[in-house]
């Protein structure tokens, strides 16, 4: 009877002296790293690379908002180019009492406008169209998106979809542990590909072709 061993995602069965190691399958693809490092810049050229081989694309990214040289904010831009708020640095001192506000560090976090543009985006992610697997850029999953619990439940629900494959961007461990964060890293169908400046300009092709597997795998099975 052939022995099953496993070492660490990969499952080895030795049968008549001979080795057949499957890989893990794969459904979705995020990025971590540090502040800075490159990881949506990274997302925007998997995107173009994406585009130019055909496959369907939704979804999101967060921009930073400079004026006169200083970071003010952060925009949602959308994969067609709408744009919203997602925070600003308050100005001026004292809490509002209009409504609660949602701070992460000195930025108020704009959770309508936010919800507003990226929550839509969504509403497609169960059905594949013309049967075949798009890609949903979620860039990022952080402390500011998850103050929406709508946010949450949506990118649940898209984790577990089978007609739909995320590329995503998640921030490193750093403090109290984001929960939906912690169960995307976690999770066995997601490959976790870690950005620093050493590799951010040699992970594009190694990020477009598990994002090809995925889709492929995900094909297969639909």
């Amino acid at each position: 009877m052939p022995e099953l061993c496993v070492y660490g995602s990969e499952f080895v069965a030795a049968a008549a002296g001979l080795c057949v190691v499957k890989t893990a399958m794969f459904k979705h693809v995020f990025l971590t790293g540090p502040p800075g490092v490159g990881k949506t810049t990274l997302v925007q050229k998997a995107c173009e690379a994406l585009v130019s081989s055909g496959v369907g694309l939704e979804g999101f990214y967060t921009e930073e908002v400079r004026e006169g040289g200083r970071r003010v904010g952060f925009d949602v831009v959308t994969l067609t180019g709408e744009r919203g708020h997602l925070s600003r640095i308050r100005e001026g001192a004292g809490a509002s009492h209009v409504r609660r506000e949602y701070m992460v560090g000195q930025y108020v976090v704009d959770l309508p406008s936010f919800e507003i543009l990226a929550l839509p985006l969504f509403r497609h992610t169960g059905a594949a169209d013309g049967g075949s697997r798009k890609v949903f850029v979620i860039d990022e999953i952080g402390k500011m998106e998850l103050f929406s619990q709508s946010f949450i439940r949506a990118v649940r629900q898209t984790l577990d979809s089978s007609s739909c494959t995320i590329l995503g961007t998640i921030p490193v461990p750093k403090g109290k542990p984001l929960g939906l964060v912690e169960e995307v890293r976690s999770r066995r169908d997601v490959k976790v590909f870690s950005v620093s400046k050493e590799n951010r300009n040699t992970l594009l092709q190694d990020i477009l072709t598990t994002l090809q597997e995925c889709l492929k795998h995900g094909s297969q099975n639909q």
